[in-house]
C-alpha cells in the first residue's frame, strides 16, 4: 500500500504532466511537440545533463520541440502513456508488456545486449554449493530480487512451471518449502540473502554477477552460477498508441541514428544499442508469463 504522501506525489506528478501539454498536435493529427519519458531508476537530479542532451538530440533530429521528463514514480510514466501526456518512454519489457496488453502502446526499439535482443537470468549460489540445477534445491531456502522483477522473478518462475517443479496450486513454496520463498526489493538483497546464508540460491539478471554493477568483486568471486533461464527480452522504448505512423516512424529513425550519431549520449541513457523490434515476438514470453501469474498461488 502506498502511504498518503506517496500518492499525493504521485497525483501531483500526473496533474502536472496533463498541465503541460495541453494540446500539442497540429493541423494535421501529427505531434507539434514530443514528451519523451524515462523510468526513475536513477536520482533524477542526476540526469538532469542527460535529459538536456536526449532533448537537444531528439529536437534537431525531428524538427520538434521536446521535453524529457523523469517522473518520480514509474506509474506517472504510464498513466501518461495512457492520457496522451507522454508520447514515448524507456520500460522495462514486463512494464511495456502490461501496457501492450491493455492496448495503451506498440513496441518501437529494444536494446541489444551482447548483439541481442534478450539476456539470461541467472540462479545463483556460493561457489562451494554442491547443486547442479534448480531442480537439486527442493526443500531449500532461496530468494527473489522482488515480485515485479522479469529477470528475478516472472521469468525464474514461469521456467520453474515449464519444468514441472511448481504448479498452479501451491507456486514456488510447494517446491521449496513454506517458509523457503524470499521476496526482496533488488538484486543486492536477493545476493545478500546467499551471501550471508540465508538463501542457497538467488534469481536475478546474469550481469549482477557478470558485471561490476551491483556487487563488489569479492562478493561476485563468493558466488557462480547453478542454472539459467530466459532469453530475458531487453529493455524497450514504446511509443504510445495514439501516434500516427509518420511520428512513429520520424522517431524510430532519430533514436535509430543514436547508433552512429551519438552512441555516448545513447548508452547514458538506454545503456547499450538500440535495434527495431516486432511488438507480438519480443514480449510473446512475457506475456505468457503474465497469464501463468494471474492464475499461480504465491
Amino acid at each position: 500500500m502506498k502511504s498518503p504522501i506517496q500518492i499525493i506525489a504521485l497525483l501531483c506528478g500526473i496533474l502536472l504532466l496533463a498541465a503541460c501539454s495541453s494540446e500539442r498536435s497540429v493541423g494535421d493529427g501529427s505531434l507539434g511537440s514530443i514528451v519523451i519519458a524515462l523510468e526513475p531508476d536513477r536520482d533524477p537530479d542526476a540526469m538532469l545533463e542527460d535529459r538536456r542532451a536526449i532533448q537537444a538530440y531528439l529536437s534537431q533530429q525531428t524538427g520538434k520541440a521536446v521535453d524529457a521528463v523523469v517522473p518520480i514514480s514509474s506509474s506517472v510514466i504510464y498513466e501518461g502513456l495512457r492520457n496522451g501526456t507522454i508520447d514515448v518512454a524507456y520500460l522495462s519489457a514486463t512494464a511495456a508488456a502490461r501496457l501492450v496488453e491493455d492496448e495503451v502502446v506498440d513496441l518501437l526499439l529494444a536494446e541489444l545486449i551482447n548483439g541481442k535482443p534478450y539476456y539470461q537470468s541467472y540462479w545463483i549460489g556460493l561457489k562451494e554449493s554442491p547443486y547442479e540445477s534448480i531442480a537439486d534445491l527442493e526443500g531449500k531456502p532461496i530468494a527473489f530480487s522482488s515480485r515485479t522483477s522479469t529477470s528475478g522473478f516472472l521469468v525464474p518462475v514461469w521456467d520453474l512451471y515449464q519444468q514441472g517443479l511448481i504448479n498452479l496450486e501451491e507456486g514456488p513454496r510447494g517446491f521449496f518449502g513454506e517458509n523457503n520463498v524470499f521476496y526482496g526489493i533488488g538484486y543486492v538483497s536477493a545476493a545478500e540473502r546467499v551471501l550471508n546464508g540465508n538463501a542457497e540460491a538467488a534469481a536475478l539478471s546474469y550481469y549482477v554477477l557478470d558485471e561490476d554493477r551491483h556487487l563488489s568483486v569479492e562478493q561476485r568471486e563468493r558466488l557462480r552460477v547453478i542454472d539459467t533461464q530466459g532469453p530475458v527480452p531487453s529493455h524497450v522504448i514504446v511509443v504510445r498508441n495514439g501516434l500516427n505512423e509518420a511520428d512513429r516512424e520520424m522517431l524510430r529513425a532519430s533514436l535509430l541514428n543514436m547508433n552512429t550519431e551519438a552512441p555516448d549520449l545513447r548508452d547514458r541513457i538506454f545503456g547499450t544499442e538500440l535495434t527495431a523490434v516486432d511488438t507480438e515476438q519480443h514480449i510473446s514470453g512475457i506475456l505468457e508469463a503474465l497469464e501463468l501469474m494471474r492464475t499461480m498461488r504465491f
